[in-house]
């Protein structure tokens, strides 16, 4: 942001970067240093000969960037990214500048005093500078952030939002799963305390700090970006594939110590069988999309399945777990039956039908909690449903195309596809297997709601930049293969479209849920299967595209780090690439009378609005040129992978049509949730196959519930964690040190006043933290900074006192009050409440 063309030393002085390196003393030649002054004038020591010329020709570059400014107050950044690395450049320019320094300030004459500063200098100098001038000086204000950068010309660094995008998705599941892990351990840990001697086992407690620091490590701005070279980002990569094997063992102990607790304590924290427990996802290699393990049961054999919430909400939601066989039952802990659903596991290859089979049934699983059923095969027997067989439609089917049985194929003369649940019906046109318009059952509203699949072709654009030729042309042809599977519980379209290639390099699939009082049911899930794997993609950049018929002008909406919106604005003036901006996990649209379209992603990505009503989103880029950004390569390491989007649409609900363009746009309560749901997804755990008799049985509990009552629906618990869980051993004497992080999301109550179902309360009322918890007590807390290393009950948190009615002392209760958009850390312990109902099994 610096008013030259770059931030380097040659740049930051003056206008004239010839004159300005002179003053980079470690190009001195016979320094050491690898660059000299391109423009053939080197720097000079200084000395008493030179000191006078050498110090006005600097000062009168000064004078010249001082035109640019309304304060007489200059800052001269001195370095870049890869300077004073050596203790010998420091010497080198401190002496020499020092030099220059005394000359200036003890020459009144020059009308200039310069000084080494921090940038805390520098404001403290303008802020005593404007209370000087208050009457007659008045500095401009700006808002908003600075996306989308440019250096030059029509160099826009707009690239980088989506290059690497698997690893962006890695990134993103790393940090969902650490932050279930940490909630995990926390409350495995408090609970082992309060039981006496046994202790939960330790040797995974190294790993989650690993797994802290390497997700930490991630976040740097050539990781998460994209803009590493091909070895360091396996190197990234491999280390958070590492963190996550290590996680989901780690969080499969916690399960099984945490339903492995006997009903009077004793003996509650020792794991007998640490395999007892395996996550239901598997990835085999860092650089593959994870696979899900299948059910295989014979006659009289029970499947465990038990989903943790991480959550600090109850989720009621259509769960969906692989199985081999078709006619399996499922019940939950109480052993009554449960309506379930039973569809084809679909493939990303031309042999589209796989021999797995999908099992879909709906779960509530409570806060921060885990909840058991079980899977078993069906015989005949009155108590148990077989899962439901659902009904394939085909269109447009290959000669590859076979339909697996024993499901039914049919093909119909059908004009449109349509899916639907009570409450949205999604119209797909047959032709192409595109999206076509969306109608909400509630209002009544019918929105066109057009998707396409485009690539832009490039030429210059690399890691850092995106260079576009032209638009994007769409490559959907009329044809390809359309399969509809629908079902009581879910209902999908799969769409394999024509294109030019053999091998389409995306495919997509259409889901709506069918769940009782489930989120799920406000909205659309969208997985788009990206390979932009062969040659024939070089140098092209695949987006997904929604028209909607919403007049939204030139604004749409992003979200700025999952916690705050920002309005964006499409400028005509500026070439295309420079209207594209991060979207790390929201965009939406907004009409003008209020209608809004919202696009959930699962992963940060790239996304601009370039006419009104149109949001479009890169899912990925192949690239074969350095854009001359520090690179040095291209980006050629593309992965096969899923792009998961959820898409709301909403009416305002208030009597005023439309919202005057300055008020802040925030996420509705229901798209709080959504997305929510769709970043902080439940974890699923199988069991060892068992035999009927052995599971009922079973001392294992069924259901874990930690929370007494769920927190408000619009605070969201960032973290729960032990910041140094290796300080925890079974010698402590008082319960560990915990740390509870808060959000109080900001929301639009024009649209969903409660989020919908299930939202009974908001945090416009105190919230009494130490009665969160079912069995332990939270202790009072001590406030503390968001990095955990400032305690101070004055500046940070609140914290009520008031007297005990008929007593003596005081009574302290951890009162939480935060306005919308807080967020606010605390430090506390737990130990057994004394008292406290224990949790019954189901």
């Amino acid at each position: 942001m610096m008013p030259f063309y770059s931030y380097d030393i040659p740049h930051t002085c003056g206008p004239e970067p010839a004159i300005c390196c002179q003053f980079d003393y470690w190009r001195l030649p016979g320094s050491g240093a690898a660059q000299r002054c391109p423009w053939g004038y080197d720097p000079q020591v200084i000395t008493e000969d030179n000191v006078k010329e050498r110090s006005e020709m600097l000062l009168d570059q000064y004078r010249k960037k001082s035109t640019l400014y309304k304060t007489n107050t200059l800052l001269v950044p001195l370095g870049d990214d890869f300077r004073y690395i050596t203790s010998a450049e420091a010497s080198l320019q401190f002496e020499n500048y020092q030099k220059i320094f005394d000359y200036i300030n003890k020459h009144p004459k020059l009308k200039a005093e310069v000084q080494f500063g921090t940038l805390e200098d520098y404001f403290k100098a303008i802020r005593d500078e404007l209370d000087v001038r208050k009457k007659d000086l008045k500095l401009p204000t700006l808002s908003g952030d600075f996306f989308t950068y440019a250096d030059r010309v029509h160099d826009y660094w707009s690239g980088y939002y989506v290059s690497r995008p698997f690893y962006k998705s890695v990134d993103r599941v790393l940090e969902e799963t650490l932050r279930a892990a940490d909630i995990l351990f926390s409350l495995s840990s408090a609970y082992c305390q309060a039981h006496g001697p046994d202790r939960f086992p330790l040797p995974f407690t190294e790993k989650i700090r690993s797994a802290r620091r390497t997700l930490a490590l991630f976040q740097h701005h050539d990781g998460v970006t994209g803009t590493a070279k091909n070895h360091v980002v396996v190197d990234y990569a491999q280390k958070m594939h590492s963190a996550l094997l290590d996680l989901q063992k780690f969080m499969a102990q916690s399960v099984a110590v945490l339903l492995g607790r006997s009903m009077s304590g004793q003996g509650s924290c020792t794991v007998v069988n640490p395999d007892m427990f395996i996550p239901e996802k598997e990835q085999t290699s860092y650089g593959v999309l994870p696979i899900r393990k299948k059910v295989d049961l014979v006659s009289s054999q029970v499947q465990r399945v038990i989903f943790y919430n991480p959550l600090e909400e109850d989720v009621d939601q259509v769960v969906m777990v692989l199985v081999e066989q078709t006619n399996v039952c499922v019940v939950g802990s109480d052993w009554k039956p449960i309506e379930s659903q039973i569809s084809p596991e679909w493939r990303n290859s031309k042999d589209l039908a796989g021999t797995r089979h999908r099992l879909h049934w709906q779960v509530h699983v409570p806060a921060m909690g885990l909840q058991t059923f079980f899977i078993f095969v069906a015989q005949g027997s009155q108590s148990c449903k077989p899962a439901q067989i659902a009904d394939i439609k085909v269109f447009h089917p290959t000669d590859a195309f076979t339909c697996p049985p024993p499901y039914k194929c049919s093909q119909t003369e059908e004009k449109v596809v349509e899916i639907q649940n009570e409450r949205v019906k999604l119209v797909f046109s047959v032709q192409d297997g595109l999206l076509h318009s969306w109608k909400d059952y509630k209002s009544g509203n019918v929105m066109s709601l057009k998707e396409d699949v485009a690539l832009y072709s490039s030429y210059g654009s690399g890691a850092y930049l995106f260079k576009p030729v032209g638009e994007a042309r769409s490559i959907v042809s009329p044809g390809g293969l359309i399969v509809v599977t629908q079902g009581p519980l879910m209902q999908e379209v799969l769409t394999q479209p024509k294109t030019d290639w053999s091998l389409s390099p995306a495919s997509r699939m259409a889901r709506v849920y069918n769940g009782i009082d489930t989120v799920q049911s406000f909205m659309a899930e969208m997985v788009y299967h990206v390979e932009l794997l062969d040659h024939a993609f070089n140098d092209k950049e695949l987006i997904v595209l929604f028209e909607t018929d919403l007049d939204t002008g030139n604004t749409f909406f992003t979200d700025l780090n999952g916690f705050q919106t920002i309005s964006r604005e499409t400028r005509g003036k500026i070439p295309l690439q420079g209207n594209y901006y991060p979207m790390p996990s929201l965009a939406f649209l907004q009409g003008s009378e209020g209608h809004r379209f919202s696009l959930h992603s699962r992963q940060s990505l790239g996304v601009a609005s370039l006419k009104s009503g149109a949001l479009e989103v890169m899912l990925d880029r192949r690239l074969t040129r350095d854009d001359e950004r520090g690179l040095g390569q291209g980006v050629l390491d593309n992965r096969p992978m899923d792009v998961t989007f959820h898409l709301l649409l909403e009416s305002n609900v208030t009597s005023l049509p439309s919202i005057a363009a300055s008020t802040p746009r925030v996420p509705s309560l229901l798209s709080h949730r959504i997305l929510a749901q769709l970043n902080y997804p439940m974890h699923t755990f199988f069991g060892n196959i068992e035999n009927a008799s052995d599971v009922q049985a079973s001392h294992l509990q069924k259901t874990f519930a930690p929370l007494a009552v769920n927190f408000p629906c619009d605070l969201h618990v960032v973290s729960l964690k032990m910041p140094e869980p290796l300080g925890f051993s079974a010698s402590t004497s008082h319960g560990a040190e915990y740390v509870l992080i808060l959000h109080r999301r900001g929301w639009d109550n024009s649209y969903c006043r409660r989020g919908q179902m299930q939202c009974r309360t908001v945090a416009d009322e105190q919230v009494n933290a130490q009665d969160i918890f079912v069995e332990l007590d939270s202790s009072i807390a001590t406030p503390s900074s968001l990095n955990l290393i400032h305690d101070s009950t004055r500046d940070f948190g609140y914290i009520e006192i008031s007297g005990r009615k008929g007593g003596k002392g005081s009574e302290h209760k951890w009162l939480i009050d935060m306005a919308p958009m807080e967020i606010q850390a605390f430090k506390f312990d737990m130990s057994l409440g004394k008292g406290k109902q224990s949790l019954q099994d189901d």
